[in-house]
């Protein structure tokens, strides 16, 4: 056991470790209106990373500036759409897996998230879209809201 000083540190949990994780991965991303990472986890092995940025080989937000439509900045893909695709291009199986996001997903990303077969997310902060919470109940994807553990 690590100690400091004589007293145990506390051992971050599954949930704290892997969401600690994600905010790590979210410095990577290059849209300045919102940096999100998001990590895709099976059996506590990492399966796949992927933040918010722009097409491969395209010049990102930080580097050209926003490409808005309708309000919404379209220059990225998003972190969940990024780990899906970075887990597809390795050949890595995700059915089953759980995901970890800083941000909870956009209805798009929810909707790659349960075609992809994942049955957890686990998120830090609400963002945009209430309908994740009651089509994850219909279909038994397990939505967990991790921001108060965050705050505290």
């Amino acid at each position: 056991m690590s100690t400091t000083e004589g007293r145990a540190r506390p051992r971050a949990s599954w949930d704290e470790y892997f969401m600690n994780i994600a905010r790590e991965v979210s410095t990577r991303a290059t849209c300045d209106r919102k940096h999100v990472g998001a990590v895709i986890v099976r059996d506590k092995s990492i399966l796949a990373t992927g933040y918010n940025g722009s097409i491969r080989g395209l010049p990102h937000c930080d580097e050209e500036g926003h490409l808005m439509e309708e309000g919404h900045c379209v220059r990225t893909v998003h972190a969940e759409a990024n780990a899906i695709v970075q887990a597809a291009r390795n050949g890595m199986r995700i059915e089953g897996a759980s995901i970890y996001v800083t941000a909870s997903p956009c209805w798009g990303c929810f909707r790659l998230i349960a075609n992809a077969g994942i049955t957890r997310i686990v998120f830090g902060e609400f963002y945009r879209d209430q309908k994740i919470f009651d089509v994850s109940q219909r279909i038994g994807i397990e939505l967990v809201d991790f921001s108060k553990a965050l705050s505290q």
